[in-house]
């Protein structure tokens, strides 16, 4: 089984997200911790935190995957945005903390010009300064397409940063579908070939939740350009087999597809009903 569910907003309060996401059919979701392009966040009423958490017992929902502001960038060669983003982080761990047991994934940065190393260096230096042995978040590097000076657009990338984390057991990794098959992974034909060499580079045990997209673009293109499931040039038959392969199942899945309510409604069905067959 997996736990299928999409993003939502968080401007009508925690428990709102979990109603919505029931509404929908889903047993999981994800939110922006902060506004997605920007820096602000919704204050906290520890009620309406307490009131998702009895919400997502009693529907026995997976773990939920809060992500980071696109605009957090912790290896900018700007040391002013690499400052404003480890805020960002810090406080969005500290936040995390009021929904213990649950994922936190971000985007590892663009290290505009320094080079790849330098900028896994600055991510991994930021890490350590924010993660701890106390914490009850799993912290997540999302897999990229390597558009422009993105880093992590190779497993060999996120590995690098990894192994200079102190506390690695703190994080993970979240697979976005449409980023891996843009940054050149073959899920079409050869899906078994890329969770084994996934597991080769960074171990399976690492990946803790998916990103399911279809992809506008074909393998290789480093666009980043999210589609409907079945309407890209990923396809419906190989989005079936990511969603029931025996090594992915049991974690959530989050829809970042190019939808309205009715869209996510619809695309949570179709998973479910895959997982039926």
């Amino acid at each position: 089984m997996i736990y299928i569910g999409c993003h939502l907003t968080v401007k009508d309060g925690y428990k709102a997200m979990g109603e919505t996401m029931t509404r929908f059919g889903g047993n999981t979701f994800a939110w922006f911790t902060r506004n997605p392009r920007g820096g602000k966040t919704k204050p906290i009423i520890p009620e309406d935190v307490n009131a998702l958490r009895r919400h997502l017992e009693e529907k026995h929902f997976g773990p939920l995957v809060a992500h980071g502001s696109y605009t957090m960038n912790l290896c900018s060669a700007n040391e002013e945005t690499r400052r404003n983003g480890l805020d960002m982080l810090q406080q969005d761990l500290r936040t995390m903390e009021l929904l213990p047991g649950n994922l936190y994934n971000f985007h590892p940065g663009s290290h505009t010009g320094q080079g790849t190393e330098a900028g896994i260096k600055q991510i991994a230096d930021a890490l350590n300064n924010v993660l701890t042995g106390e914490m009850q978040t799993t912290v997540l590097l999302e897999t990229m397409a390597g558009k422009g000076s993105e880093v992590g657009g190779t497993f060999e990338e996120l590995r690098r940063i990894i192994d200079q984390v102190e506390l690695r057991e703190k994080l993970g990794v979240c697979f976005d579908t449409c980023h891996t098959w843009d940054a050149g992974y073959d899920l079409v034909n050869d899906l078994d070939g890329v969770l084994r060499q996934f597991d080769e580079i960074i171990g399976i045990e690492k990946l803790w939740a998916i990103h399911f997209n279809d992809s506008k673009n074909d393998r290789g293109s480093h666009k980043d350009r999210h589609e409907k499931l079945g309407k890209g040039f990923l396809g419906t038959e190989a989005m079936k087999r990511i969603a029931r392969h025996p090594l992915l199942q049991g974690l959530p899945f989050v829809l970042e597809t190019p939808n309205e309510d009715e869209g996510y409604i619809e695309e949570i069905r179709e998973v479910l009903s895959w997982m039926e067959e």
